[in-house]
């Protein structure tokens, strides 16, 4: 009897220990998910024979954009899933080389999308599945731009001048934007790298 009150009692213990590491595990989860969600890069899990597994909101709107507005939340943008061929296939001849492609994709001008693809063993897929990032690199570009426009305190006009700069305009094409002369956009341009230098020298 005695044993069999100590067996209950561990087998009660086990039982609590599995809730609580299950319940650890839901909300490492959840937090995972909520992190995805806020980030300005697009997420995918893709599955070797290509079903969508997961995306976050970045990864939906941006596929929209390379699927040229279609909105099937499940259609993987077939540019990006010629990209996990290739991996898969660099994968099956070099199994053991951890592989992670990188590319950019071009809609114009000014939208270029940087595409990262790496393999990941998920414990509950037999086979590996592929991670995406897809990056806005004029989102990109942009925020960074800003946060230097306050580093640096540039004037209104400079930071106009400079956004179109980090952008890779060039100063022909700035000026024409901005109704301005070449040289003016060159004066102006000047004056930010003055303010860049003596910011690195400040803060050296």
């Amino acid at each position: 009897m005695i044993t069999l009150t100590k067996t209950l009692e561990q087998i009660e213990s086990q039982s609590n220990q599995t809730r609580i590491t299950l319940t650890n595990d839901w909300q490492q989860a959840s937090l995972l998910l909520e992190v995805m969600e806020r980030l300005d890069d697009g997420i995918l899990i893709i599955s070797n024979d290509g079903k969508l597994i997961h995306a976050n909101t970045a990864a939906y709107d941006l596929s929209c954009q390379l699927n040229q507005g279609d909105l099937d939340v499940n259609f993987v943008p077939p540019i990006i899933w010629e990209f996990c061929q290739v991996l898969i296939n660099s994968y099956n001849s070099y199994p053991e080389t951890n592989i992670i492609l990188s590319d950019e994709i071009k809609l114009n001008k000014s939208i270029t999308f940087r595409i990262r693809v790496r393999l990941i063993n998920l414990e509950r897929f037999i086979t590996p599945c592929l991670l995406v990032t897809i990056e806005n690199q004029y989102e990109s570009i942009t925020n960074t731009a800003i946060a230097e426009i306050k580093k640096y305190s540039l004037t209104p006009r400079e930071a106009e001048i400079w956004r179109l700069y980090r952008a890779n305009n060039s100063y022909k094409e700035i000026a024409t934007q901005l109704y301005i002369t070449i040289n003016t956009v060159k004066k102006h341009m000047k004056n930010i790298h003055a303010k860049r230098q003596a910011f690195v020298v400040v803060n050296q």
